[in-house]
């Protein structure tokens, strides 16, 4: 009979130990998330505001300052936007939904009555019925209280904001107070550039593709005549950065409405498959192409950090779920220790596939320039 393994009792206890600690953090983040949840919202506004402020100082004759006041401006004005279309716009669509004709009651039932004919079912509910067996009180009072913590949450992330904004002014000093040596230093800062590079490609990539993928439907949506084409357009912008779900929002809910909207089932059936298929080419033709190596998260490290993250924070962590995971491969991989990590999170086995040496004869994508010039911050620090 062949031996165990003999595992070393100092590993044992430190793979222990890094497990506990591993749960305790866990803990601490879903116990502390009505604290931590709007300042990584803030964290996250923070890199885009940074990053749009480059963009414009490098692209317009403004001076640092002032790219960054249109950079905080131009977020800032996003964000209370998104904030109003997602209550009021949210508020004025279903009020009108209601009214979408007067006889939106029968259509329902015949919707019913059609489904049940194919499943078999002799006595299928009416509408009236299935109303009057949920609990519409109480969903509307979890609405409101869903509304009332948007709001809260909207003004304590801008004061996070606020501070951190405050606290940029310090935070080379900080650099220098914690990493005396010029190389610890120089390490430190090309992990932030790295992080930085990660976030900023993850947004770009997103935003353009979701662009696309709004233009498209919003044609598609004017086409067969659904009605606040507008409104499902923004839903489908703001749910395209939560990954699996918000395929599924954005492919789905259109053509359920269009189910009451219109007398027939034709124009449902047409958004149902004209969705599915400009998901389908975004996803599996245009966004692989436009995406860096820095962002070759495994899928299944998506799924499971978007289950981790949704259930401890919400919304908001199913929103930041892969900008977490980039975060996480680019932090882990700057290390020996933890560079195992990095690799099981990749989806390559390759968290440093960006290498320059590997792609001389490879045309840099937009989010490789993006990498590129972290790097050369960095050497810029360097020369310092």
């Amino acid at each position: 009979m062949k031996s165990p393994i003999s595992v070393p009792s100092a590993t044992a206890s430190r793979n222990a130990l890094v497990l506990i600690a591993t749960v305790a953090g866990g803990y601490a983040l879903y116990w502390l998330r009505d604290i931590l949840t709007p300042l990584a919202m803030a964290i996250f506004l923070l890199i885009m505001i940074d990053g749009i402020k480059r963009w414009v100082a490098e692209r317009t004759p403004l001076s640092e300052r002032w790219a960054g006041i249109a950079a905080l401006t131009l977020v800032v004005v996003g964000f209370f936007a998104s904030i109003y279309i997602i209550v009021n716009g949210a508020a004025g669509f279903f009020g009108e939904a209601s009214g979408v004709s007067s006889n939106i009651g029968p259509r329902i039932d015949k919707i019913i009555t059609d489904g049940a004919a194919l499943l078999r079912i002799e006595q299928p509910p009416t509408a009236g019925e299935l109303i009057a067996s949920i609990d519409i009180r109480s969903y509307l009072g979890q609405l409101a209280f869903q509304m009332q913590g948007i709001a809260s949450g909207a003004f304590f992330v801008l004061v996070y904001l606020g501070f951190l904004l405050a606290s940029q002014i310090g935070f080379r000093r900080k650099i220098i107070g914690m990493f005396p040596s010029r190389d610890s230093r120089n390490e430190a800062m090309e992990v932030f550039q790295r992080v930085r590079g990660g976030v900023e490609g993850y947004l770009w990539v997103q935003t353009v593709t979701g662009a696309m993928i709004c233009l498209a439907a919003w044609i598609l949506m004017r086409a067969v005549g659904l009605q606040n084409a507008e409104f499902w357009t923004f839903v489908i912008f703001v749910v395209g950065f939560i990954p699996v779900l918000g395929g599924a929002v954005a492919g789905l809910a259109p053509p359920l409405f269009a189910l009451v909207q219109f007398p027939t089932y034709w124009p449902a059936l047409i958004l149902l498959v004209g969705l599915q298929i400009i998901l389908f080419v975004s996803g599996n033709v245009i966004q692989p192409r436009m995406q860096s190596d820095n962002q070759n998260i495994d899928p299944v490290v998506v799924l499971l950090s978007l289950a981790l993250w949704g259930k401890m924070w919400g919304v908001v962590g199913m929103f930041l779920s892969t900008p977490l995971a980039v975060m996480a491969m680019a932090i882990l991989a700057e290390f020996k220790g933890s560079a195992w990590m990095a690799v099981l999170l990749s989806g390559d086995g390759k968290p440093y596939a960006d290498d320059p040496k590997d792609e001389k004869d490879e045309k840099p994508s937009p989010v490789k320039k993006i990498v590129a010039k972290a790097r050369r911050a960095v050497a810029k620090t360097k020369a310092s």
